[in-house]
């Protein structure tokens, strides 16, 4: 980093693993709540993030990921700890 640089913070997200079928990446679907600007009712949109994983979780399981480098042209996403097993 250079002198008077700023940097910005990384995204962190928490989210649910619904796959674990490639050898070091990891499919992280996210939920998030938002009300519908019109009708005020509640709406759940899913969105899935690849994550680049070094802790070996599993489907199913709870983590948070945090943004990082490009791992490869999708992966952008890091597997920062895990939540719930």
């Amino acid at each position: 980093m250079r002198k008077g640089e700023i940097t910005m913070p990384k995204k962190i997200l928490k989210g649910t693993v619904v796959s674990d079928k490639m050898e070091k990446t990891v499919v992280i679907a996210v939920d998030v709540a938002k009300k519908h600007p019109l009708y005020t009712k509640a709406i759940t949109k899913t969105k899935r993030y690849k994550a680049h994983d070094e802790l070996g979780v599993k489907e199913g399981t709870e983590v948070i990921i945090e943004e990082s480098r490009p791992y490869s042209k999708e992966v952008t996403w890091i597997v920062k700890e895990v939540v719930e097993e």
